[in-house]
Parts: structure tokens; sequence; C-alpha cells
């Protein structure tokens, strides 16, 4: 698999989000929207998290300010959403489409291939969103939300391809590659074990 083969549409998923998803999602949007939020935290923490851990890439911090500064944004944005609809933000839950994805992480390895590890991690919560997204856009009947939803999808599939690129520039592309063909499939056996949950983002 190469670079040319992640499919702007696909966005090189290996297995696509249940279809009764989004009939789930439909009559549970106050959920979903709570559940959003705390994703969109998450990923600026993330963010922060790899600038903290490896400050000293120049490239890294460059790239990944900027996209903490929007994942923040998006939290606040949710969070206008919800305050229209009259829904006030409950406590997180664990995520275990995350915690079954940071299981996959391979620790004890050379710096390089640990921050590609945690690189490639963040670029598949970044594409799943996005085909969540997509999925919203598409399928729920508040009009708002679906434009909503449409722009978001189009900047977390654009945080996917920086995520993947921004790891190319640590480890070779073929290295790159290799492993995250191999998360791909990883990510789609944890998307078949987890099924459809109701009120749940990812």
């Amino acid at each position: 698999m190469n670079s040319q083969s992640i499919d702007k549409t696909t966005l090189g998923l290996h297995l696509p989000t249940d279809p009764r998803w989004a009939d789930l999602a439909q009559y549970s949007i106050a959920d979903i929207l709570i559940d959003h939020a705390w994703c969109e935290q998450k990923a600026a923490s993330a963010g922060i998290s790899l600038i903290v851990q490896y400050g000293e890439r120049e490239k890294l911090v460059e790239v990944l300010t900027p996209i903490v500064a929007e994942e923040w944004a998006h939290f606040r944005m949710v969070l206008k959403e919800m305050e229209k609809r009259g829904v006030k933000l409950a406590q997180t839950r664990g995520d275990a489409y995350v915690i079954a994805l940071s299981k996959l992480e391979r620790k004890g390895d050379k710096k390089e291939r640990q921050l590609m590890e945690k690189l490639l991690i963040n670029a598949l919560i970044e594409a799943r969103s996005a085909e969540k997204f997509k999925i919203l856009s598409k399928n729920i009947s508040d009009e708002s939300l679906k434009d909503f939803y449409y722009e978001l999808m189009i900047s977390e599939a654009g945080h996917y391809r920086t995520f993947v690129d921004l790891a190319k520039e640590y480890m070779s592309e073929n290295v790159v590659m290799t492993r995250w063909n191999e998360l791909l499939e990883a990510e789609a056996k944890i998307i078949e074990q987890l099924g459809v949950r109701e009120g749940a983002f990812h």
C-alpha cells in the first residue's frame, strides 16, 4: 500500500461503519453531541500531549499547533450546538474504541517508531471520525447539523492525512505505510467487535 492508495472518499478504512448507526444517532442526537464534544476535547489534549513529549521536533510542533487550536474550536462549536438544543454537557464516558486502539500501540522501540505509532493511531481516530461526520451529514434530519457535520468531515479528513504525512517526516514511507495497513486491519476488527453502540460517537 502506498500513499496514493489512501482514498479520500473511503478515508482508507477497511470496514465501513454499520449503516444502523445512523438510525441510532438520529434518535439519540443529544447523547451523540455530548460524546462528540468530549471526542473533540480529547483530540485537542492528544495533540498537546504529542507536542509536550516531542517538543524538540520543530516540524511536529509547527504542524500540530494549529490542529490543537482547531480541535478546541470544534469542542466549542459542539457546545454551541448543544446549547441551541438545550443539551447540557454530561460527564465524559470511557471511549471503548480509543481504548482498544491504544492497545495496538507498540512500545519500547526507538523514539521515532514510538512517535510513528502515536501519529498513526491519531490518524485512525481522525479518519473514523471523518467517516462518522460524513454519515451524519447525509442521514440526520436536522438541516443545520447536516451542514455542521459536513464541514467537520472535511476538517477531520484533512487531519487524518496530516498525521500520516507527519509520520513520514520521521520514518520512511515504506515503514509508515506498512504499519498503517496493519493498523487499518486491526481497526476494522475493533469496529466489528464493538458493533453498534447507541449514543456513542465512536
